[in-house]
């Protein structure tokens, strides 16, 4: 929207009028760490959370941060945020324990093996919409691969149901700010006041993508996920287990 374009065009002109050569150098050494972080991320040099600690390390001390308390504030942001994953994690810990979302499974695995596909994204989705993705998504694989460990399901079989799976905790998450970790961080931080960011208006303004990445979605796993992998197998561009 214009309006919020305007508030953040303003806050960028300030802050480029206020900046001094000192700040301009810590932002050109952070993005040097941004693109070390990228780097580790996508060639798995180290765990993930070494590779964070290193970057909280290296952005400390090349920019000259060395009070404990200067370091407290870059987690007073995030805080709202972590409390809600917190919460996510309780909610995730109780369904893996309680076994909540075995009724879903055994319903879905009762049915045809091409059905079993779309059926997963569907459920997969609803669920994701309303918690975060990222834990729904860990469950749902989790209990196919016990289907697929105890004789029920193929390793093909497994295989595409985690294709399903992503496509579906992906793709309609994108629903409500609970589903997309982005979106929540976004909610929570104090940007959203400024620009008048409520959950029912990122619903709405979220609504046409939902719609559009939803069906494409399950239309994609539905008519060309099976034969396309199939394809793509005889190719010799994907091989199995």
């Amino acid at each position: 929207p214009e309006k919020v374009r305007e508030v953040l065009q303003q806050f960028d002109d300030q802050s480029r009028h206020q900046r001094t050569r000192q700040d301009k150098i810590r932002l050109i050494v952070q993005a040097i760490i941004g693109v070390w972080l990228v780097t580790a991320l996508a060639l798995h040099l180290a765990e993930v959370g070494l590779i964070g600690l290193s970057v909280i390390i290296l952005a400390t001390s090349l920019t000259g941060v060395t009070d404990e308390h200067a370091i407290g504030k870059a987690f007073t942001e995030s805080l709202p945020f972590t409390a809600l994953l917190t919460v996510f994690f309780s909610v995730v810990a109780v369904i893996i324990d309680q076994q909540l979302f075995s009724p879903i499974i055994q319903f879905v695995l009762q049915a045809s093996e091409h059905a079993q596909l779309s059926l997963f994204y569907i459920f997969n989705g609803l669920l994701s919409s309303i918690s975060d993705n990222v834990f729904v998504g860990t469950i749902y694989i989790n209990e196919a691969k016990a289907a697929m460990e105890s004789g029920a399901i193929t390793l093909k079989q497994y295989e595409l149901l985690a294709v399903a799976i992503n496509t579906g905790t992906n793709l309609p998450s994108v629903a409500t700010p609970n589903g997309q970790a982005a979106f929540l961080f976004l909610l929570t931080s104090a940007l959203a006041p400024l620009i008048r960011l409520s959950y029912g208006r990122m619903v709405w303004m979220a609504l046409p993508y939902t719609l559009v990445l939803t069906l494409v979605g399950l239309l994609c796993v539905e008519f060309t996920l099976a034969p396309v992998t199939e394809w793509f197998m005889q190719m010799g561009w994907i091989a199995t287990l």
